[in-house]
């Protein structure tokens, strides 16, 4: 039986950064994996999303090439060549991970892993041959799904999920998107920007990216009503019926209790993640969960010694970097070095549609009932140079400090490359920068970020600009 220091379970954007430290640190490494070495992120999430939107967004400028003075044909969008390029992304990034695997020496176990009693993994192959390794410490990071809705099963075919999303073999006509989060509004303004038309259908009662700040939610709005993309918010998907040539889809107002049916070639299942917790053994070892979640302590340990739980399976956000960051600490924290817990509300968040959004820390609405008195900045790119000449003049940059202290409490962007600009603000909040020293860090002109000092001068009556 192959003995190892570590185990994970997993090589998403969790595991591999969890097995690559350790073995940084000196511990013999395995990592079980069934699928393709990256897991979901690398090849059916994050990358090969951002690919498919970045096709999108070329496409949307050759068509509005004339705004920047340039004369080109008529283009049209090669849906299969788009998906394509997709695919190539994915692949070329997980060769990386095998790449950067053999440089650390980490075993690759291939197959399903399922824990087993006195620290033991065991793992079924492709053949259904079982073979158990040992270790002193196992990482559970079996990531998550796409979560299914009870009346809107998914069917691979015309109710499908993120992961069809990207590799449909036709561009559909219309499309129905339930869920407005992140993975709902990417995919949205994708096939929206090709020529598919979209509906988006949002439960929850702001509407589009429901989680973010709600001016942030307001103008994605506005901007999504502006393209042709229909939102329909505090609305709920009553039934689909995929009888025939395309489906219908029933909805209701939760306001008016009014219902209606809108008709589509496809629908796109975007209600959120579930986790991978099933069949892994939990049960076997005793190990504690709410709700499918494992729960750990501050340093992911579970309530059994050397079982260790991380990324997607555990409480907090479903993100790929809150998954790396966590593995770091879990594996530092089994090596003996001094760390320190995640601080979970210093999280960036970010959603790669057109034009992006990225925030940090506390919202408005939660600023004030976690009782807050606040000084709130706003700056619009429309007053930037640097977004005029880009022609990316669309949204903002809200800052929110708190009025006593200065302490940063969050901030929220709405614009192009803004995923670029909101590390600032989670380095500040980190070093505990206020808003009068965000004022006086001067600011390279002309530049996006421009706009983070003029939002914090805005809130305390000092903007130059406005």
């Amino acid at each position: 039986m192959d003995k190892f220091d570590l185990i994970v379970i997993g090589s998403g954007p969790g595991g591999y950064v969890a097995a690559i430290r350790a073995s940084q640190l000196g511990m013999k490494v395995a990592v079980v994996e069934r699928e393709s070495l990256g897991g979901i992120c690398l090849n059916w999430g994050c990358i090969p999303t951002k690919a498919l939107l970045k096709s999108a967004q070329v496409f949307e400028y050759i068509r509005h090439a004339e705004d920047y003075g340039i004369k080109v044909g008529n283009p049209t969008a090669d849906f299969e060549g788009m998906i394509k390029r997709s695919r190539g992304v994915a692949d070329g990034m997980s060769k990386g991970i095998n790449f950067l695997f053999r440089k650390n020496k980490i075993t690759v176990l291939e197959g399903n892993g399922a824990l087993a009693r006195g620290n033991k993994v065991e793992v079924t192959d492709a053949k259904g041959v079982k073979k158990e390794y040992s270790a002193s410490h196992i990482i559970i990071a079996t990531g998550g799904r796409a979560k299914e809705l009870p009346n809107v099963p998914i069917d691979g075919k015309k109710v499908i999920e993120y992961r069809r999303a990207m590799s449909l073999e036709q561009q559909p006509k219309k499309m129905v998107v339930i869920g407005a989060g992140a993975i709902g509004v990417e995919f949205a303004y994708f096939y929206h920007s090709i020529g598919t038309e979209v509906v988006v259908v949002e439960f929850l009662e702001q509407g589009l990216v429901p989680r973010e700040d709600a001016d942030i939610s307001k103008e994605l709005g506005k901007i999504y009503k502006k393209k042709g993309i229909e939102v329909f918010g505090n609305t709920s998907v009553e039934a689909v019926d995929t009888k025939g040539k395309g489906c219908k889809v029933s909805v209701k107002d939760r306001k008016t209790g009014k219902t209606q049916e809108i008709q589509c070639d496809i629908v796109l299942s975007a209600a959120g993640v579930a986790p991978n917790t099933e069949n892994i053994g939990l049960e076997a070892l005793g190990i504690k969960t709410d709700r499918g979640m494992i729960l750990v302590d501050d340093y992911y340990q579970t309530n059994v010694p050397g079982i260790y739980a991380i990324g997607d399976v555990v409480p907090g956000p479903a993100l790929a970097h809150v998954a790396s960051a966590e593995g770091i600490i879990c594996v530092e924290k089994i090596a003996g070095q001094h760390v320190e817990p995640l601080d979970y509300n210093n999280i960036p968040g970010c959603t790669y549609c057109s034009p992006e959004i990225a925030s940090v820390g506390y919202t408005e609405q939660a600023a004030k009932e976690a009782g807050y008195d606040l000084k709130i900045g706003k700056f619009p790119f429309s007053a930037s140079g640097k977004a005029s000449a880009s022609g990316a003049k669309e949204g903002f940059v809200k800052v929110i400090f708190d009025a006593k202290y200065g302490e940063f409490l969050g901030a929220h962007m709405i614009g192009s490359n803004v995923t670029e600009m909101i590390a600032e603000v989670v380095a500040a909040r980190k070093l505990e920068t206020t808003g009068h020293e965000i004022i006086k860090t001067v600011h390279p002109h002309p530049t996006m970020s421009e706009a983070v000092m003029e939002a914090a001068a805005a809130a305390y009556g000092e903007v130059i600009h406005l």
